[in-house]
């Protein structure tokens, strides 16, 4: 199956056309294309959706502060004329974002605090977690680390709260887009090498895999040079949201370095495309396993029958439906939260329908650095609609705000 297949219908190109111009079926192909088209701005927003000339200002101060990017593929995707469609509502910035809610907060996983070095967090004795790069070729509205990058500037460059940091993180960028330095890169690795309980290393960011292949073989060459570091991890939305990207020249480089598995986020069903599938096959045969963390999101896959669809759709493609997460409690997400009890009912009645390869473990990542844990009977101590307390992978007691309203 050639890659250069799959393209918008035309009713479908006529409206991406007045976004970002004519264009050809190879260059629909290339993914820098891809990237430098990407809708940032509010006039291009302006094209896709009716904004009051009265909203206009509350507009471009959220864009200021939580900035834009969807890429030309996942628009063509996208029922624009439905205000509640799934995939919209991820993408689309919402003026809820600058509502703030209760419980919510910049860092909920509490993740500067366990700064080893710019870039490098350890947050468990045996996996450290690396950043290599603020850009993401779409800005989902859900991100976890939403308010590190807010500004369109990363704040992973000092042990202090993210809100005290607005500097960036890398020397030189060119058209606005960040690239992190060997030297920076170079730092990570030392650091790790000498972190000697260190077996797994998660490389995110940021989107990992928007990395120049030579900058990403080299630095994945020297973590797997490390003799302690035996396994690696790629966390990428590269498949879901621009799966031109897996070229053969990537999944060639990805495999130099195995063991090495990816983890990607197909949120609902109309994600897994042709485009995406072919993508994750790529990667597949490469001998890199993939597996999915789907977040549960309020108005997105908040409903049975949209997440046994995709569960088993992933399971037929040969993806794992691995994590099912609770949605964190970050500032400028709380409209896309439900409470901890209605995604335990889910979790219990897609286990009850599902086959054992096709059930996500439905988790969350306790506020303040506590870690992942699975909402099982062993880690809920009381729940109810408003909070929860939970019990840690080391035993401790954590207290759970819903923010959904």
């Amino acid at each position: 199956m050639k890659q250069g297949a799959f393209i918008p219908q035309p009713e479908v190109r006529a409206r991406l056309r007045a976004v970002v111009g004519d264009f050809t079926c190879r260059e629909w192909q290339d993914w820098r294309w891809q990237v430098r088209h990407s809708v940032r701005s509010l006039a291009a927003l302006e094209r896709l959706l009716p904004i009051l000339p009265a909203e206009r200002a509350r507009w471009r101060a959220l864009l200021r502060r939580y900035p834009c990017r969807i890429t030309p593929y996942y628009m063509s995707l996208i029922r624009w004329d439905d205000v509640t469609d799934p995939l919209r509502r991820q993408c689309v910035p919402d003026l809820r974002e600058r509502e703030t809610l209760a419980a919510v907060a910049e860092d909920p996983l509490g993740e500067c605090r366990h700064l080893v070095v710019p870039g490098l967090m350890c947050r468990y004795q045996d996996r450290a977690l690396v950043l290599v790069t603020g850009e993401c070729a779409l800005v989902c509205r859900h991100c976890t680390r939403k308010n590190f990058f807010a500004y369109g500037r990363p704040a992973y460059n000092a042990v202090r709260p993210p809100a005290a940091l607005r500097a960036a993180m890398w020397a030189g960028s060119t058209a606005g887009r960040p690239t992190p330095t060997r030297a920076f890169l170079r730092r990570i690795v030392d650091a790790v090498a000498h972190l000697s309980d260190v077996r797994e290393v998660i490389v995110s960011g940021g989107d990992p895999l928007l990395l120049d292949e030579d900058l990403l073989d080299w630095f994945l060459g020297a973590l797997r040079a490390i003799p302690h570091v035996q396994v690696l991890r790629i966390g990428t939305r590269v498949p879901v949201v621009l799966p031109m990207r897996g070229t053969r020249a990537l999944c060639a480089c990805l495999e130099r370095h195995r063991p090495l598995w990816i983890n990607t986020q197909f949120n609902h069903p109309r994600e897994l495309t042709p485009a995406a599938t072919q993508a994750c096959d790529r990667l597949l045969r490469a001998g890199l396993p993939v597996s999915n963390q789907t977040v549960l999101l309020r108005g997105v896959n908040d409903d049975f029958e949209t997440l046994k669809a995709l569960c088993n759709a992933l399971q037929r493609i040969m993806v794992r439906p691995y994590y099912l997460f609770q949605c964190d409690p970050v500032r400028g997400v709380g409209h896309f939260s439900t409470p901890l009890p209605f995604g335990v009912r889910l979790a219990e009645q897609l286990r009850a329908a599902l086959g054992g390869l096709s059930v996500p473990q439905f988790v969350v990542d306790l506020p303040g650095g506590g870690g992942k844990v699975p909402l099982q009977s062993s880690h809920i101590v009381s729940m109810t609609s408003r909070k929860a307390v939970l019990r840690g992978f080391r035993g401790e007691r954590y207290e759970c705000k819903s923010v959904w309203e």
